[in-house]
């Protein structure tokens, strides 16, 4: 173990499964105790008793960002287990690609409720305590990181609404960046291009790689990147970060 975030509470949603679960994993190791929330408690459970296994720290909370009533309450469980909270994860996401004309209205709603409201939930809950820490923690500074995505910058058919809720996203990320940069809280937002999840529907990264030479990402390389953004020193603050495959060019 690294140990550079020893002492240090963290709390990453959509920790079931992808990102989440491998950014978990990494902050553990880095010696941080973590919380596990998403909405597959019995994939919380497994992936705490590994962290645990690991010489970790972890909490399973289940909880579904979309309704502010359970982030709130996994924030507040989260805290009062560890006493603090300092690094936010708000990674939870989901996407449903179809034509605009031929999407169900219920899938909109699904979208916007995880991908942008889950981050203002999350924001929402998390930044009280994030500034508490800020002002308390030996280190002098807390992060919030949203977990964004190349589909914040580029557009694509078929995905008008996940689209969207990424250039939401990134424009709410700079919006509360501004609003507490001057109270030591760090708003990161991180931009994943094609990474190789199960968040894709069956098929589709295989057609991608028939078409190209690309090799996705890895869960494990944008955790990479999320720990590295948040153990810099206090001064230093990775505001925004794009990380594509090395081969990806245009959209297919």
């Amino acid at each position: 173990m690294r140990e550079d975030l020893r002492g240090l509470a963290a709390l990453v949603t959509g920790a079931s499964s992808g990102i989440g679960e491998a950014t978990a994993v990494e902050l553990a190791t880095r010696g941080a105790a973590v919380t596990l929330v998403a909405r597959r408690a019995d994939r919380l459970k497994t992936l705490a008793e590994r962290i645990g296994e690991t010489g970790g720290t972890a909490l399973a909370v289940e909880a579904d960002v979309a309704d502010y009533d359970q982030v709130s309450a996994a924030v507040e469980r989260s805290v009062q287990e560890w006493g603090r909270l300092d690094i936010v994860i708000s990674n939870a996401g989901l996407s449903r690609p179809e034509p605009i004309t031929e999407g169900a209205a219920a899938n909109f709603d699904l979208v916007v409720g995880v991908n942008l409201l889950g981050s203002m939930y999350c924001a929402r809950a998390a930044l009280p305590h994030l500034l508490r820490a800020a002002r308390t923690a030996p280190r002098g500074v807390a992060d919030f990181v949203l977990v964004s995505s190349l589909s914040g910058r580029v557009h694509r058919a078929d995905s008008a609404v996940y689209t969207a809720t990424k250039h939401a996203v990134n424009a709410f990320g700079e919006c509360v960046r501004q609003e507490v940069a001057d109270r030591d809280v760090r708003v990161c937002t991180v931009e994943p291009a094609a990474v190789d999840t199960e968040f894709f529907a069956p098929g589709v990264l295989q057609r991608r790689r028939a078409n190209s030479s690309l090799t996705p990402l890895r869960p494990q390389d944008v955790a990479d990147t999320i720990g590295y953004m948040v153990s810099r020193p206090a001064h230093v603050a990775i505001s925004e970060l794009l990380v594509r495959p090395a081969r990806q060019g245009a959209p297919r």
